[in-house]
């Protein structure tokens, strides 16, 4: 026949089923045919069985009472027997084929226990020699290592470290002869990457590639690819829009910086953007068309806001305007603009049904649009590129006019599993430590092959056969079944290894310590070590197992010991602290620090004055020494909300008290509130406002009884006390006295905060500012709102009061002031207002500070 090849060449297979030697003899009658084959046995082994298999026919044979002998039962090397049932059926397949064979099999030195083994299967022998006497091995034998630890990220540790002794030992051992193999690389590729990953010129640096990993794992653009076609038919949400924004090749293409996506995230938090479109979308799930809460609205509160802002007050159309963008700001939201205009369209096109030919340009064109093709994204784009055409291709020769139009959650499943299914074949031998999957035709020989992730409920794998699988049901000779190819990729892997092997598997709970089994096979293999093999004087698994430790960092590893140790000089120092006696850490300030030298530092706002005794310790940090132990992560939300959190409640009431005190109708403020986004949708946030409304409405009744005369001329002055100058801005005072007020249960801060503005008021030499301060409240003492007010009468003394308050100020910022308001303030009210003995106040005091199951402590604090 015309075109076939001269020659036909097969390698690298472990196996092939009866219709497919069938093909190749067919073909072997027209050109020449070639099978190169690894045979792990040099004998014919095809009547061996397993323990299992010689159980199973003697049970049921007709006599019952003879034994396998009297059977003629073959067990052979059981290793051979129990994992090479796929090698045995396809070997014992190829002799009912008229074939020419050349055996190439080589006499191995039985110098180790690796290769005693190699023999053993070669020559068809079993442990159990005939003699009845075991093989000695030496007593520095390593070639067979088996490592049990507590995680797969102990795993790769101890690997590590095993390597760097192999690398030790044998000079001539290289990265690239080693191999490592697992039966799920994606869940072991972090941990890999935590351990191998280091910076080139590190000197413990193992050169490395992971192969086998699928592509969406691998590669940022096809995961935002797919990301973008999950948004369709999608709620929309705000963290699934930043997730695709979060990709690098986006950010490049729409021209975003790192600082700009922090701003961007701020944005859509404080505008409190959740999920939809807009209010259309929203009615596609069934619900009402409310635009709260959307992207659309979102942005046009961005958007209104740069162009016409309205202060929280005004509403544009019904959109409230968000005034924070400013300068450059804008950039950022044009180019946000852009991409979530852009992502809009494509969402709302491609949830469209269309034919199978129309669906590759769509999709192209949305690659196009959000991907930036460059030398660094080019493999990726290509494959996905790769990925289109089959599918433009699969319509062009699906023939018959199939023109039916197919919806996107069809093309999501095709790409989805034809971008997931495997990787870009990278990675395997390149020149460092290769780490794969365990994967048939997997027999490469390396000196060193490392099997890790060998438990008990992962290899080999199950394989769970559908109902209506006939060939399960009624396997044949050379059926594939997977745990029968994970066996005999097993046996293959022992067959393959040059000069060690090293095996290891969680084996000890990370909970409780507790003893976890191998992989069967593994234990296979630890019984047939044990009865063949012995070494004088010691257990011989003991030998081969070690246990490891818990921590990388156990004193046990550098102890000169010849099974546990660890080349980490970091573990090191840490094994040496657990060492140490344990003494309490010393302070973080433990020596006073050199007072200011700016002289900006002995002019004090009032303001700061205040946050200064809210928590001096935290001032110290933050303003003197620029530590932040606390940084605000912002956390998006993709649901509306159903009620209305404690913060969010307290700035509704807050700003209601202000417009009913201010003359406003409060009923304005519902529109105001449900712009901004806080109350929930619909008759549910108009109950909530009404329930808020009818409580502030009482305070405010309350406390306007104190505003009836006009406020006076908010008061900004300075004065000087001693080598101080203490500046500050009071408003809210009224003729009589300086009101202050918050509709919320009244803090010892709150306190603080009204005492500076009082004393600062009262030291000023001002005849027509009034020396009286109030501040009202609710209760601290009562579950419900009640309302409660502090009057505090002229202080004579104030300046000498604000000047012993500087000199503790400006001590706490060389030293931390030993000063915490709460736990202070319930020891005063016990003692200076009730006149409690001290013992319980003392006694208060201590629970305020270490807190109980239902509140936290003042110590809790970070700082």
């Amino acid at each position: 026949l015309k075109g076939l090849p001269e020659r036909i060449s097969i390698f690298g297979i472990s196996a092939l089923p009866r219709f497919h030697m069938q093909i190749l003899s067919g073909l072997a009658r027209l050109t020449d045919v070639n099978l190169f084959l690894m045979n792990p046995c040099r004998q014919y082994w095809g009547d061996i069985l397993s323990e299992w298999e010689m159980t199973k026919k003697t049970v049921s044979q007709p006599a019952g009472d003879l034994t396998p002998e009297e059977l003629y039962l073959e067990k052979g090397n059981s290793l051979l027997g129990s994992m090479g049932t796929l090698g045995r059926d396809f070997f014992d397949l190829i002799n009912e084929f008229d074939l020419e064979e050349f055996p190439s099999f080589e006499d191995l030195r039985e110098d180790n226990l690796l290769s005693c083994i190699q023999s053993d299967i070669l020559n068809l022998r079993d442990a159990q020699r005939k003699s009845g006497e075991k093989m000695v091995i030496l007593p520095n034998d390593t070639s067979i290592q088996i490592h049990s630890g507590h995680s797969p990220m102990r795993e790769m540790e101890v690997l590590y470290d095993q390597l760097l002794h192999m690398f030790e030992k044998d000079p001539d051992l290289n990265p690239k002869d080693i191999l490592v193999m697992t039966p799920d690389i994606e869940i072991y590729s972090p941990y890999i990457q935590a351990v191998f990953d280091m910076p080139v010129d590190d000197p413990g640096r193992i050169p490395f590639s992971i192969a086998d990993r699928s592509i969406r794992k691998e590669s940022d653009i096809i995961d935002a690819f797919l990301a973008i076609l999950d948004l369709i038919s999608s709620r929309f949400g705000a963290s699934q829009v930043l997730a695709v924004l979060e990709s690098h090749t986006v950010q490049r293409k729409f021209g975003f910086t790192e600082t700009g996506l922090d701003l961007i995230r701020r944005w859509v938090e404080e505008t409190r953007i959740r999920w939809g479109i807009d209010g259309k979308s929203r009615s596609e799930f069934g619900l009402p068309p409310s635009p709260e809460n959307t992207w659309r609205t979102g942005l046009d509160r961005l958007l209104l806001g740069y162009a016409m802002p309205g202060q929280d007050e005004k509403i544009f159309d019904g959109v409230l305007p968000y005034d924070l963008v400013e300068g450059a700001d804008t950039l950022v939201l044009g180019r946000l603009c852009e991409f979530v205009e852009q992502l809009f369209s494509h969402v709302t096109s491609l949830g469209q049904p269309r034919t199978l030919d129309n669906w590759a340009p769509s999709l192209i064109r949305l690659l196009d649009d959000f991907f930036l093709s460059d030398e660094d994204s080019e493999r990726e784009m290509q494959v996905i590129r790769q990925t289109l055409d089959d599918l433009d291709n699969m319509s062009a020769s699906s023939g018959a006019g199939f023109d039916e139009e197919i919806d996107i959650n069809v093309i999501k499943w095709h790409l989805g599993h034809a971008l997931d299914k495997e990787g870009f074949g990278f990675g395997f031998i390149t020149g460092g430590v290769t780490f794969c999957a365990m994967l048939p035709m997997r027999s490469i020989p390396f000196k060193v092959i490392c099997l890790v992730g060998m438990n008990n409920d992962a290899y080999p794998r199950e394989s769970k056969p559908l109902g209506f699988d006939l060939m399960a049901m009624h396997p044949e000779p050379g059926d594939r079944s997977r745990r029968n190819d994970d066996r005999y990729l097993f046996l293959e892997v022992m067959l393959s290894v040059r000069a060690k092997l090293y095996i290891s598997y969680v084996g000890q709970s990370i909970q409780d310590n507790s003893l976890i089994p191998p992989s069967v096979l593994v234990s296979e293999l630890m019984d047939y070590i044990e009865q063949g093999f012995e070494i004088p004087g010691k257990n011989i698994l003991k030998h081969i197992a070690t246990k490891h430790r818990l921590q990388a960092f156990s004193p046990e590893y550098f102890k000169k010991d010849e099974k546990l140790f660890s080349y980490s000089g970091e573990n090191l120092q840490a094994a040496q602290g657990i060492l140490k006696p344990r003494t309490s850490p010393a302070p973080f300030i433990s020596t006073r620090l050199a007072d200011p030298s700016e002289p900006e530092w002995k002019t004090i706002d009032l303001n700061d004055l205040s946050r200064f005794f809210g928590n001096p310790a935290r001032f110290l940090l933050e303003k003197r020494l620029r530590v932040y132990l606390e940084e605000r992560e912002l956390r998006l939300e993709d649901r509306e909300p159903f009620e209305l959190g404690g913060l969010e409640k307290y700035q509704l009431e807050q700003s209601l008290v202000k417009r009913e005190l201010a003359g406003k109708d409060p009923d304005d403020f519902l529109p105001l509130a449900r712009a901004v986004g806080q109350l929930p949708h619909g008759t549910v946030g108009e109950c909530i406002f009404e329930d808020m409304r009818s409580g502030t409405a009482r305070f405010s009744e309350k406390i306007s009884s104190y505003m009836e005369e006009p406020k006076l001329v908010p008061l900004h002055a300075g004065i000087c006390i001693s080598r101080f100058r203490l500046t500050g801005r009071i408003d809210a005072i009224y003729p009589e006295r300086l009101i202050k007020y918050r509709y919320t249960r009244i803090k010892p801060k709150d306190l603080l905060n009204i005492w500076f503005q009082h004393l600062f008021l009262n030291s000023l030499v001002a005849d027509h500012y009034p020396r009286i301060s109030m501040l009202a409240g609710l209760s601290p003492k009562s579950k419900e709102p009640q309302w409660v007010a502090y009057e505090f009468p002229p202080v004579e003394n104030s300046q000498e009061i604000l000047e012993n308050l500087l000199e503790k100020y400006w001590a706490g910022l060389v030293m931390p002031l030993h000063f915490f308001p709460r736990s202070s303030w319930d020891y005063a009210q016990l003692v200076f207002d009730k006149g409690k003995p001290r013992e319980d106040a003392l006694e208060k005091a201590y629970i305020t500070w270490m807190g109980n199951d239902f509140n936290s402590g003042e110590r809790d604090d970070a700082y």
